[in-house]
């Protein structure tokens, strides 16, 4: 007859770490750094105390939000659509044969090194610091914010169809390998439609990406809304830049609304 109270046969979930001597001495190790991290970083609390007076005025002045320079919020607004979009297209189309490069099934190893090294490349630097070396490189505008975002893209999109392509059915290529098609047509015929669901939704997923992140790069003069925000807050004209830090959410809410309806009818 057994004994076993229903307390004892309730399950319980396994911890992550089941040894907990490692599971309290990495819990403990991460409260010592961050307290020591605190502790050792060079935090000015006098000039924190002396920024929230500030920020209060900033926020004092924000309100309420003035849309008088509606033409330059327009046109930044618009060259930040076209920077995006120019970018996007730009990107998926580098991205497609650097993804088919860096897919293990399909690629040589060589290839795929290649492949791979290219993407971890895009993909190791903000596009904030990409922006700066290419306004450096070709000057303030929208062409420096059209070609950091296109290297953002590459990072992010060849990455995930590259991962798509390792997945595929490769039943589909089998067969038709097996009757002699020559490899540029199996990629046509037999990758290519496995991965065109996906690649869509990446499309307009970066699409969406590239439009919150042509504002950011904007700020340190690669164009589009992102450079009238930083000159209306070089202005003092915080009423303006609140105006246009509004449409600009405005816009992303409407975009990703959009794009996430286009995502989920696809995938």
């Amino acid at each position: 007859m057994s004994t076993a109270t229903p307390s004892s046969r309730h399950w319980r979930k396994p911890p992550f770490i089941t040894n907990p001597l490692l599971r309290w001495g990495i819990l403990i190790g991460c409260v010592v750094y961050a307290v020591w991290a605190l502790y050792t970083l060079p935090f000015d609390w006098a000039r924190i105390q002396e920024g929230m007076s500030r920020a209060q005025r900033i926020f004092s002045g924000a309100f309420p939000p003035s849309f008088e320079r509606s033409e330059l919020l327009i046109e930044g607004l618009l060259e930040s659509f076209k920077i995006a979009i120019l970018a996007t297209l730009l990107g998926l189309a580098l991205s497609v044969p650097i993804a088919f490069m860096a897919a293990r099934n399909i690629a040589a190893k060589p290839i795929y090194l290649l492949g791979r090294g290219l993407i971890i490349t895009a993909r190791s630097f903000h596009p904030v610091i990409v922006a700066i070396l290419f306004v450096k490189a070709v000057g303030f505008g929208p062409i420096a914010g059209v070609l950091t975002l296109t290297i953002y893209s590459i990072g992010f999109v060849a990455k995930m169809l590259a991962e798509r392509i390792e997945e595929i059915d490769w039943g589909q290529v089998e067969a038709l390998r097996s009757s002699g098609t020559r490899y540029v047509a199996v990629l046509q015929f037999a990758v290519l439609p496995q991965i065109m669901p996906r690649q869509i939704g990446l499309a307009m997923y970066q699409l969406d990406s590239n439009l919150r992140a042509s504002a950011v790069v904007g700020i340190v003069g690669a164009g589009g809304i992102g450079a009238t925000l930083m000159n209306a807050f070089g202005r003092y004209d915080y009423a303006f830049a609140l105006a246009i830090t509004l449409v600009i959410i405005a816009v992303i809410l409407v975009v990703e609304a959009i794009s996430g309806r286009i995502r989920r009818n696809i995938w």
